[in-house]
Formats: C-alpha cells, structure tokens, sequence
C-alpha cells in the first residue's frame, strides 16, 4: 500500500461489497458487452442471452451495465428481479411481464390504432389513452383464450404501438431468473409459458429481447422446459477475473474515488491470491484491508501489508458460515471429501467422492449413498449438477473455507 497524502480529513472507502452493488469500476467484462451489443443488432431476434455463474461473479452488476447499451441503441428496457413467487402460475408471470412493461409503455398514447391486427386481438379494441398498467390489464383480461393467447395478444399489440414510433424493440432483462419454475403437479407452467410467448413473437419479428440471469442451474432448467430453449439463447458463463483484470478492478476504482491511498504491486498480488478474482471477494478484502489502512492514517501510523488472516477470519463468518451451517454432520464429511478432490473447484463425480471418501474416512460413503446426499446437498445450494452428469461446488471459493475448517479442527 502506498500513500502520497499526509493532509486530509477524510478518506471514503471506495470498494462495495454488497449483493448486486455496482463497483466504482467494472473490470473485465468487455467480451460480455461487446456479446450483448450484437444481439441487439438483431433485425429478427434469434437469439437471446443468458448470463450464468457463480454467486459473487458480478452476474447483477453486468446487468445493469447493459442497460445504456440498450438504450444507446434505441432499445427499451424492463425488467426486475425474479421472486419464486413470480412463477406460481402463469397468471402471476403474466402480471409481472405487465406490471414491468407498464412502466416504460405507460406514455404511449392508443388513439392512432396500429395498421396491423395483434394475434386474437383486434387493433381496435384498445380503446382510446395509454397504454399504462391497467389497459394493458384489460386487454389481457378480454381475450379469449389461454394465458399464453391472451400475454402474447397483449405483448403483440405493443409492439404495434412501439415500432412506428421508431423503437428497436424491447429487452426484457430478469435478474435471478433460476427461480422460475413449471408446477407439473397443479397444472401451471410459467417457464414453459415465458418460453413460448417469446419464441412464438420472434417468430412473427417481434423485437422482444429476452435476457435471463441466474446460477449455473438456470440454462439446463430452461432446456429441461422446453428443448429448444438450447437453440433460443446464447449463453454466457461469467468466471473470475484474472490478475490483469484484479489490478484493473482495484486501481480503477481508487482513481474514480479520487483517493491518495492506493493498493502496491504486492498488495495486489496478495488480493488476487486470497480471492482468486472473483469480484465479489475483491470488493470484500480490499474493503476489509482500506478500513484498516485509513484507521492507521488517522492515528498517524505506519501501515503496510493486508492483514489476511484477520479479513479471511471475517469473511468465513460473514459469507460463508451461514451457508456451512445448512448442512448436516454427515453431509460436512461428504463436502470435506470434496474439498480434498483435486479438481474440487472446477467438476467432480460421485465415484471419484466416494474412491476419496475411503482414504479419508473411517465411513466412507457408497456411491449411491454420495449420490443422494449430493441431491440434498444441492437443495441446499452447496453444489449444483451441470448437464454432464457431474457436480460442481455452487459457492465461489467454498472448497478453501471447508480446509480451513479441517486444519482448524472444526471438521469432524
């Protein structure tokens, strides 16, 4: 760590490690953007975008990032988060499609009627005003048909309205969308229906641009729906930066803060060491470690170095213990297996667990008894299944956490 500045009654943390929090600069994205401006030159939409990863890889904070490319190039863009409550049914998906769109169509006046006819719907039967929350509503209500009929007649009818005003169409933008599910049991199936009122307006050249964020559970889950949700979307798997980027991320947001504090070569070497660039954990850390540095200023002490093993201390307590604590005794053996594979950050099988298990335990699991604590395991969000038959840990960095806790003796 350097300093420059001896005088100064102030100095604001720059980092922000909070869920979703837009850093002061965003590192390392670039090839995401650069992805995500093509599809917006679509004249008909073929494709549409999916950004996955693992919690902490900043999937929210480029979100919102591609929103003013959107609208530099003349897109509207509607969108929010994605409760589980959204995907009750699919009159429920349906009102938060409109309740989202409502907002950017609300000043769009009715009086001029389109010169095309919108699906079940004539043009005629949107009566005079704007098209705003509660006649969007309305005609939804007044078409025959099923959910899908009467969400596709309405979402057509928009964009009648939105083309000839000059509009490039419309990115509907869902953050945590691995939420959304079918409901096989009560007959409901919201993510059958988003898929296929999407692909059914594309089809007819409507410019609806659909964007989906979420773990890495949401792609299969959408193909699992619909298996031509594999050719509807491309697909960006978002992964940590590297020490390029780390550096780029830290010094970025020191100069945008204008701050006589800096971060040295060895300071951040030392970062990208503990956090392995994921961008969640280098907000965290260098957050953690500038605390202290500005402490130090104001005492007019010497400060230098990143005090690790404090802020690592900090960091199991506040991101990961209360996800540890989900699991049972037995299910912590297991994961302590798998922190101790050697692939164990990047994918493993059930019978490399349960060949490790036998040199590490004195009960070591079967395979089939590794299987079915995995599917519990992945219930609790500790680890996911990926398309090829083989796990992965669904928290960044969880595989360090567990050996920390074997070497401190917190294992049994």
């Amino acid at each position: 760590m350097d300093s420059s500045v001896v005088d100064r009654p102030e100095l604001r943390n720059p980092f922000r490690p909070g869920a979703g929090h837009m850093p002061p600069y965003l590192a390392g994205r670039e090839t995401e953007k650069r992805e995500f401006s093509k599809l917006l030159d679509q004249d008909v939409v073929l494709e549409n975008l999916v950004l996955t990863g693992l919690r902490g890889v900043g999937k929210t904070v480029l979100l919102e990032t591609l929103k003013p490319i959107a609208l530099q190039k003349g897109w509207l863009w509607v969108g929010t988060d994605l409760s589980e409550s959204t995907s009750v049914s699919e009159t429920t998906l349906s009102i938060r499609l409109l309740t989202d769109l409502a907002v950017s169509t609300a000043s769009v006046a009715t009086g001029v009627a389109p010169t095309k006819t919108a699906g079940y719907l004539p043009a005629a039967s949107a009566p005079p005003g704007k098209l705003d929350y509660q006649a969007l509503h309305a005609l939804w209500q007044n078409t025959p048909g099923l959910v899908s009929d009467k969400l596709k007649a309405v979402l057509e009818l928009v964009w009648l309205y939105l083309e000839p005003q000059g509009k490039r169409g419309i990115v509907f933008a869902y953050d945590e969308a691995q939420n959304l599910s079918d409901h096989a049991e009560k007959d409901e199936y919201p993510l059958s229906l988003l898929l296929d009122v999407f692909q059914s307006l594309q089809r007819k050249g409507v410019r609806f641009l659909l964007v989906l964020t979420g773990l890495p559970t949401l792609f299969p889950k959408l193909v699992e729906a619909r298996t031509f949700a594999e050719r509807m979307f491309h697909v960006l798997f978002l992964d940590k930066l590297d020490r390029a980027d780390t550096g780029a991320a830290i010094s970025g947001a020191i100069e945008r803060s204008d701050c006589p504090i800096n971060f040295n070569s060895d300071s951040v070497d030392l970062v990208y060491e503990m956090t392995v660039g994921y961008p969640y954990f280098i907000q965290y850390v260098c957050k953690e470690a500038f605390d202290v540095w500005v402490q130090n200023f104001a005492a007019l002490e010497d400060f230098r170095g990143i005090p690790a093993a404090e802020i690592m201390r900090k960091l199991d307590t506040d991101f990961f213990a209360g996800r540890w604590a989900r699991a049972t005794d037995r299910q912590r053996d297991l994961m302590g297996v798998i922190a101790q594979l050697k692939n164990c950050a990047v994918e493993f099988t059930v019978q490399e667990v349960a060949e490790q298990s036998v040199y590490l335990l004195n009960k070591p699991f079967s395979g089939s008894h590794a299987n079915q604590m995995l599917a519990a395991l992945c219930e609790a969000g500790l680890v996911y299944k990926n398309r090829w038959g083989k796990y992965s840990l669904a928290v960044p960095l969880l595989d360090r956490f567990i050996r920390r806790q074997i070497v401190g003796g917190e294992e049994s």
